[in-house]
Order: C-alpha cells, then structure tokens, then sequence
C-alpha cells in the first residue's frame, strides 16, 4: 500500500532530521526569529497535509507521488532565472512586511505538501526559500531540517494514530537515518553550492523517471 509506505518512510526519515540540524548549527545562529514564524506555519500544514494523506484513496495517491516529486524539482531547477525575472528581495530584507508574508504563505503550502507526501518535501522548500531570495544554501539547508521536523511531527502523530505505520521497518530505517543526516549535512558544506544545487536537481528527476517507469 502506497499510503502505509509514505507514512512509515516518513517515521523512518524523521529522527535524521536532528541529525542533520545539529550539523548546520553553526549557518542558523541568526534565524531564530525567521524558525519561530515559519515553525508555527510548519506545523498547521503539516497536520493538515497528513489528514489530506489519511483521507486520500490509496489508489490515487499512488498516481500522484510522481507528479508531485517532479512538481518540486522544476521550481527548484527554474529558481534562479525567476528571482532575476522578478528581482526578488535578497536574506537582508527578511524583516520587511512582504517578505514575510510572502515566506509564511509558501510555508504553508510547503508544509502542507510535506505532510501529505515527504519525499521531495526538501526541494520544495529549498525552492521556495530561493525564490524569497534567500541565497546561502547551508542557511536554507539547515533552515530546511527545522522545519522538516516541525512537519514531520505532526505527520508522525497522525500516522500513528491512524496505524499506518510498520514500526518493525520504520525502527529499523530511523537509526540510519538518523546518521546520515548528520553525516550528509557535514559532507555537504565541504563541497561546492553549483555542485548541491546540480546534484538536487538529477536527484530529484531520476526519482521520478523511476517512478513513472513503474506505474507502466
């Protein structure tokens, strides 16, 4: 079943987003105003995208996943050519008004995505905070894992409560989880941004040639 799969990945990936946190804690010492606003975002939609995922017949969920991992990619890839289009402000007018407005809107929206389907959830946000011109990847990674797991609590709460997890598996799956995400967070601030940025890209296309390969 699609749905019981996504939801116990989802338990499984949680714990690693700790991990990976704790290793961009030296880029975020200046964004505790900006995790606090789009933390309490986070959470409203992810509850709600997780009810959206419970409601949603197995079925039908299981010809979107594609969809919705390629949806993600193309506004991530598409980023930088549209901030330049619109001139979007950069990370020092984050105070403004309209900034925040903007940002706390396309959180909700991303979060509630990430509730009812995690995989590509990152990109998704990692595109919306550079389309809100926010330029330091490492920033926006470890801005990312915080908020990740501010929706992914409230996903694995509903999940949970609604016994569409296998604990057996999800168990299993945390513990490496949980240390990769540290260890990929610290390997990717050896490497370039243009590299990161390339290698989210193929990531996340090859995950949707895949996956339309197996709805044939």
């Amino acid at each position: 079943d699609p749905k019981i799969a996504n939801a116990t990945c989802t338990v499984a990936l949680w714990p690693g987003l700790f991990g990976g946190l704790f290793g961009y804690r030296r880029e975020m010492t200046d964004s505790s105003l900006i995790l606090m606003r789009l933390g309490a975002v986070s959470v409203v939609g992810g509850g709600f995208g997780a009810w959206l995922l419970i409601a949603t017949p197995s079925a039908t969920f299981a010809r979107l996943v594609p969809f919705l991992i390629l949806f993600a990619t193309m506004l991530f890839m598409v980023q930088g050519p549209v901030i330049r289009w619109l001139r979007l402000p950069t990370s020092s007018s984050e105070s403004t008004k309209a900034w925040w407005i903007g940002a706390m809107i396309f959180q909700f929206f991303s979060a509630m995505y990430g509730g009812y389907f995690g995989a590509g959830n990152g990109i998704l946000m990692l595109a919306a905070m550079g389309l809100l011109g926010m330029h330091d990847i490492h920033r926006a990674n470890g801005i990312k894992n915080f908020l990740g797991i501010c929706i992914n609590s409230m996903a694995v709460f509903s999940f949970s409560i609604s016994h569409l997890v296998v604990w057996p598996k999800s168990l299993l799956m945390a513990v490496a989880a949980t240390i990769g995400g540290y260890v990929g967070s610290r390997m990717a601030q050896r490497v370039g941004r243009r590299f990161i940025r390339r290698a989210i890209v193929v990531i996340g296309f090859a995950i949707t040639i895949v996956m339309l390969w197996r709805m044939k």
